[in-house]
């Protein structure tokens, strides 16, 4: 098989239907698989694939994994790559929307570059605007500011935009550091060397620890506006309130500086969590809209 895309699912039905309908309108040459990976939705998702559905899953082509828990997203899609059987894989959130073969661009450049282990490509917003989904690795000062949320004001400063990599330039092909977790084309073989996704994240950062994992493995990590994908951003996180979300983001953070830098920078962001708590109360109290995942 070619390709196996998985993707994880709380709550969205509609969307992940969408997704699923798009995938299959629009990936031809390919032999591949969708796997669905329900973290115990209760908007009756799965009832809903299996019903909306149902050919796809006879056929063998379509596959739900029914979780009774929320099992975060590192863990969902560890789920999905047991069971998957694709030479590449495709990790991608529900909220997306193909328009074209994505997924055959994507694997032929893929055959052609050995050395690369992830491929990003195009995402646009529902209004067909260019979303950033490339970043530098993070560094104590950059994170420090993310977590005052001075970038909010101060995106200007060098520090942050080396981070969010003001200066990219999405209409060219670029080897890059990082790429965001919502559209992650990669190797089968490449993944079971690393171990999948890192299970010690539940939810952000997962991400960032995979593309480190892949560059200390020797592959490149690479962007590619060859093709596009809408991303409806966030649609399922954003169920979840402000607060609750800075405090997975924060500890993502600490995670990874604890496993990846120094006690000294490990030891500053711990003592800025109690800020960043407060900063997020105060924005939530006053219903200030906070910045999507692409541009934290």
């Amino acid at each position: 098989m070619d390709l196996s895309v998985i993707t994880v699912n709380w709550n969205v039905k509609e969307l992940v239907s969408r997704l699923i309908d798009s995938i299959f309108q629009y990936t031809d040459g390919l032999n591949f698989e969708v796997i669905v990976v329900d973290n115990d939705s209760r908007d009756g998702s799965v009832d809903f694939l299996r019903q909306n559905h149902k050919d796809w899953i006879d056929n063998g082509k379509l596959k739900i994994i029914a979780n009774n828990f929320n099992a975060g997203f590192a863990k969902a899609n560890n789920q999905g790559l047991k069971i998957a059987q694709g030479k590449y894989l495709l990790f991608m959130n529900p909220d997306m929307e193909l328009t074209e073969n994505s997924f055959l661009k994507l694997k032929e450049f893929m055959d052609q570059t050995p050395n690369v282990g992830i491929a990003t490509c195009r995402l646009l917003y529902g209004d067909k605007t260019v979303q950033a989904n490339v970043k530098s690795n993070p560094r104590l000062c950059d994170q420090a500011l993310v977590l005052l949320k001075l970038h909010h004001f101060l995106s200007w400063l060098p520090r942050l935009k080396r981070y969010l990599r003001k200066d990219f330039d999405y209409s060219q092909n670029q080897y890059v550091e990082q790429v965001m977790g919502a559209f992650i084309f990669t190797r089968y073989e490449l993944m079971n060397k690393i171990g999948g996704w890192n299970e010690d994240y539940w939810l952000w950062w997962e991400d960032v620890e995979m593309c480190k994992a892949v560059a200390e493995a020797g592959s490149e990590i690479v962007y590619l506006p060859i093709t596009e994908v809408i991303h409806y951003e966030g649609k399922s996180f954003a169920q979840t309130h402000g607060l609750a979300k800075q405090k997975r983001f924060n500890r993502g953070m600490l995670i990874y500086f604890q496993k990846h830098h120094s006690v000294f920078a490990f030891s500053i962001l711990c003592a800025l969590q109690p800020i960043s708590w407060l900063l997020t109360y105060i924005t939530q109290f006053f219903k200030i809209k906070p910045r999507s995942q692409s541009q934290i």
